[in-house]
């Protein structure tokens, strides 16, 4: 780096699904950060020039709130609270916090205070992100808002202490100035001279994997997705193809004819490629989970215990293979391409010690977190996000068509189908079913469908109910509707707009689905329909990721399922929203993907498209 840069922030973890963002954020606005327990002691902080507190999915008022020490607010160093750290500073002071009848979980107009130093430059009215259930109610003698969110609170500061709080998330994407207020708390308020510059990506990844591998070889996984390639890519550069075993197991779902095209394009690389079809295996497989022994995976409906089963698969596969290569496993590294975004929304140690589970990603697994304490595991990414993948991805020289493909999750399509027994009803679904009709108009119509899918909400996982608008359709009225939903009826995490007929109907049935051959080729056909649609009206860059979902809801058709459309628009892969049919993609693109999904593709009983954006859903729908 040139010089030691005496300058740091501490960025203080509450357990954010965001920590990791906004360290990325800091030091791309040249300041030095450090991520550091809730817990740090204040005589320890001292040495840092600025403080920020990160969000996090407790209440401050909780009895699980994280230990702090309240000597860090008298340091007379200039803290920043995000959503929980704002929340927790007023706290602390004497103000109060509770949960109100509003949630706030998506992005959102705010007013801000410009007078103030942390909105100096920008306009009064403000796009942010907002997640949160609590709200501050009262604030502390000492502090002044500086920012609402209509009757809400979201911003705060007391200039004599140099403290500061917003509501929402400037280190994300969704909150459009965001770069603009971090840098007025980092040069402004906390006094930073931006003399930390990042050190280069491509040196920094194989000076770990040399220092982690030493003179041993590895086994690489790779699914096809960006992730993989470019770390079978970097290992290759690191270590040579003679130490580099690039194996591609075709766990049985994968795209239609994936394992061929990812074979064709990493031999175009000069990295030998060795596929092996275990789908037999993984349809079959099943796994222990703290001591109890799974169902088998084409019998389980759990959306998490299928990400385990296929996780601990993968590795065991993967243990079998370097065994028929004549390799000695003492002598081999499991490498694979572990994101951070992976190790937070699974709730990795490594990333965070407190965030909540959102998702158990394949490679984050018991059996995966086993063999990193046996340091048998090595993630030269697992520090990296979406974008900066790429970015590592066009320094080593990957083509664009490979750089910018779509990402496809390890477990593919074992998690874009929903699977369910039976309908999921609740004793208030009736009641949740009739407060919709608050949201209905005289076009278009809202009903709540049996089934759940995962989200995340205040920083936290929530596996909540779907809710479809059908009726005419006008985006723009669709849109703000799926956005008010989920602030107003908390057990709605995900909306989507029902193409064909209106629904005016309680929707109570379900088709009863598992992950079998028939339902596997079903989403396979849909998915290689809608992705020729991508290619034809070249939308493969612009849409950050596009998954294609079955879900078991038959709309009255038995025997049916059907088939959501997920377009997602990002650039750190922890926030984003849809994309707006008519704006980021053309009206004929999403009609021409429905009208042949339907007359294409045998047994689907409706299309839908999702308006959702994360938060409250996930990219993935579990």
């Amino acid at each position: 780096m040139g010089k030691v840069i005496e300058e740091k922030l501490a960025i203080l973890d509450a357990g954010a699904q965001y920590g990791k963002v906004i360290d990325r954020r800091v030091r791309n606005l040249r300041v030095l950060s450090e991520i550091l327990p809730m817990d740090t002691p204040a005589e320890k902080l001292r040495s840092y020039k600025a403080i920020i507190i990160s969000g996090g999915p407790e209440s401050v008022y909780g009895e699980n709130a994280p230990k702090y020490d309240p000597e860090l607010f008298s340091l007379g160093i200039p803290v920043l609270g995000i959503c929980y750290g704002m929340q927790l500073m007023n706290y602390a002071s004497g103000g109060t916090v509770r949960k109100k009848e509003v949630r706030e979980d998506g992005q959102y107009e705010i007013s801000v205070d410009n007078n103030s130093i942390l909105f100096k430059g920008l306009n009064p009215n403000q796009k942010v992100l907002l997640t949160h259930g609590d709200s501050t109610d009262s604030i502390a003698r000492e502090f002044k808002v500086i920012a609402k969110s209509n009757s809400l609170i979201s911003g705060i500061e007391d200039q004599g202490r140099k403290l500061y709080g917003v509501q929402f998330h400037p280190e994300v994407d969704l909150t459009e100035h965001g770069k603009e207020i971090l840098k007025n708390f980092l040069y402004s308020i906390a006094g930073f001279s931006g003399l930390y510059t990042m050190e280069d990506r491509k040196l920094k990844a194989i000076e770990y994997i040399k220092k982690t591998v030493g003179d041993k070889k590895v086994l690489v996984l790779v699914s096809g997705g960006v992730d993989s390639t470019v770390c079978a890519t970097i290992l290759n550069e690191a270590l040579g193809p003679e130490r580099v075993y690039a194996l591609h197991i075709d766990n049985g779902f994968m795209r239609l004819n994936e394992s061929a095209k990812v074979r064709d394009a990493l031999e175009k690389q000069g990295i030998e490629l060795r596929v092996v079809d275990a789908s037999q295996e993984f349809y079959s497989a099943r796994t222990t989970v703290e001591g109890i022994e799974t169902p088998f995976l084409m019998t389980v409906t759990s959306p998490e215990q299928k990400r385990k089963i296929i996780g601990d698969t993968f590795m065991r596969v993967a243990q079998k293979a370097i065994g028929e290569l004549g390799l000695d496993p003492s002598e081999v590294y499991l490498a694979q391409g572990t994101l951070r975004p992976d190790l937070i929304e699974s709730a990795s140690h490594i990333a965070s010690g407190r965030a909540d589970v959102i998702k158990t990603h394949h490679n984050d697994t018991e059996l995966v977190r086993r063999l990193r304490q046996e340091g048998r595991v090595v993630e030269p990414l697992r520090d990296y996000h979406k974008d900066e993948v790429r970015e590592l991805g066009s320094q080593l020289g990957l083509p664009d068509d490979l750089v910018w493909r779509q990402p496809f999750p390890g477990p593919g399509l074992a998690v874009r189908i929903i699977c369910a027994e039976k309908p999921y009803i609740t004793d208030d679904f009736d009641e949740i079913n009739e407060k919709l009709n608050e949201f209905s108009t005289q076009d278009i119509s809202a009903t709540l469908l049996p089934m759940q899918t995962v989200g995340v909400q205040g920083d936290g996982r929530s596996y909540s109910y779907l809710v479809g608008l059908s009726g005419k359709k006008d985006w723009n009225e669709l849109f703000r509707i799926a956005k008010e939903i989920p602030k107003q009826v908390h057990k709605v995490n995900r909306i989507v707009y029902i193409f064909g007929d209106p629904v005016t109907w309680p929707v109570k049935e379900i088709t009863p689905t598992y992950l079998r051959e028939d339902v596997i080729s079903q989403l396979q056909k849909a998915d290689d329909i809608v992705n020729e649609v991508l290619l034809k009206y070249n939308l493969i860059r612009k849409l950050s990721q596009v998954p294609v979902i079955s879900f078991p809801v038959n709309f009255g058709l038995e025997g049916y399922r059907s088939i959501g459309i997920r377009t997602f628009i990002t650039n750190d892969f922890m926030t984003g929203a849809p994309a707006i049919p008519g704006k980021d993609i053309p009206e004929n693109a999403v009609d021409e993907m429905v009208s042949r999904i339907l007359k294409e593709v045998e047994k689907v009983s409706r299309v839908v498209y999702d308006l959702t954006s994360k938060p409250p859903g996930t990219t993935e729908w579990e």
